[in-house]
């Protein structure tokens, strides 16, 4: 086919006439093709001019084609835009009847998040006795204490008195004994048939509690990559050893639990401390601070620092309140949990 095509086109020139080729293309279009001997174009040999005919199939690509270019002065294609708005709509959730209703806060502003609502926000209670400590009598209390008299020790040489990343570090370690006590008490709840007294419930409102800490201390402390990986590590390690603790002793379990929260309070008031002598910037409060513990629009880093210290003897009492229980050979499931008790 295509020999015959040259031999035409060759004969023709012979004969100084012009040649109009239609060739159908592979995208369903026709390409007019006009060959001219050299007496009719500029410059050496053959000249060839190719001219697109309209066709049903080439004409509609090429219409949206011109359609989807940008428009003078604009950076950004029609389809680019759509294909970005697209992503950032939400997912469609009317099929499965999935809809939030819209909230708004008390002054008729919407809320903006999604990891809390305004039911599960409260005013930190700042009449807790900060000073109470557990002194260690038993065995088991003593192994506890010592054990996180331990954990302090490469705290304290890594961070030093840098209180903001110090806390950070504190609340990825503090988020997770809530979360492995309510999960194992769950399963017991499912293998035994029984009620747990609501302690699930108290642990694991716990662990979110101390989660909000984190999130609270990230919006001020930014932290950096090799504060990451440290996390990555520690947590992996932490779980798994207070998973195996929790099994093998809960009662052991909870007083390691009890006493961090002591060390706790106490990071938090030497923090308090560097902010009042002004070796700390006391910076504005972060949005997610002011509305998780119903601060004043002028709140700052003081603030979030006397609520957040506040939420720990609370989680204190909690825990050394089910070691004692645990103690005195009683389950938990007996005694009443101290649900929403922060």
């Amino acid at each position: 086919m295509n020999l015959m095509v040259t031999r035409s086109v060759m004969r023709r020139l012979v004969t100084s006439r012009k040649v109009v080729l239609y060739v159908s293309t592979p995208q369903s279009s026709t390409m007019n093709v006009e060959v001219r001997p050299v007496d009719e174009m500029k410059g050496p040999g053959y000249g060839v001019r190719w001219q697109r005919m309209a066709s049903s199939g080439a004409g509609a690509s090429d219409g949206k084609e011109t359609k989807n270019k940008a428009m003078p002065g604009t950076n950004k294609s029609n389809a680019v835009v759509e294909e970005e708005k697209k992503k950032n709509e939400v997912m469609d959730s009317t099929y499965w009847g999935i809809v939030r209703p819209k909230i708004v806060r008390e002054d008729g502003t919407e809320w903006p998040w999604n990891c809390f609502m305004p039911w599960e926000t409260y005013s930190a209670d700042l009449s807790i006795d900060l000073t109470k400590h557990h002194a260690p009598k038993t065995l088991m209390d003593k192994v506890a204490y010592r054990i996180v008299k331990l954990l302090r020790m490469p705290t304290d040489i890594f961070f030093k008195r840098r209180y903001g990343c110090r806390a950070m570090m504190l609340e990825t370690v503090a988020a997770v004994p809530g979360m492995v006590g309510g999960m194992l008490l769950h399963l017991k709840s499912l293998r035994r048939f029984q009620q747990s007294g609501g302690w699930i419930k108290a642990l694991l409102e716990e662990a979110e509690n101390e989660r909000m800490h984190l999130m609270t201390m990230v919006e001020l402390v930014q932290p950096q990559l090799y504060e990451r990986l440290l996390v990555l590590a520690v947590q992996g390690v932490f779980f798994n050893s207070f998973f195996v603790l929790y099994i093998l002793s809960p009662k052991v379990a909870h007083r390691v639990v009890g006493y961090l929260e002591e060390e706790a309070i106490h990071s938090y008031t030497e923090y308090l401390k560097d902010v009042d002598n002004g070796k700390i910037e006391n910076v504005p409060a972060p949005a997610i601070a002011k509305d998780y513990w119903r601060l004043p629009k002028d709140a700052t880093l003081r603030d979030v620092i006397i609520v957040i210290r506040a939420d720990e003897p609370h989680h204190r009492d909690v825990n050394h309140f089910a070691s004692d229980l645990h103690c005195q050979k009683k389950d938990l499931s007996k005694a009443p949990a101290p649900i929403s008790y922060h």
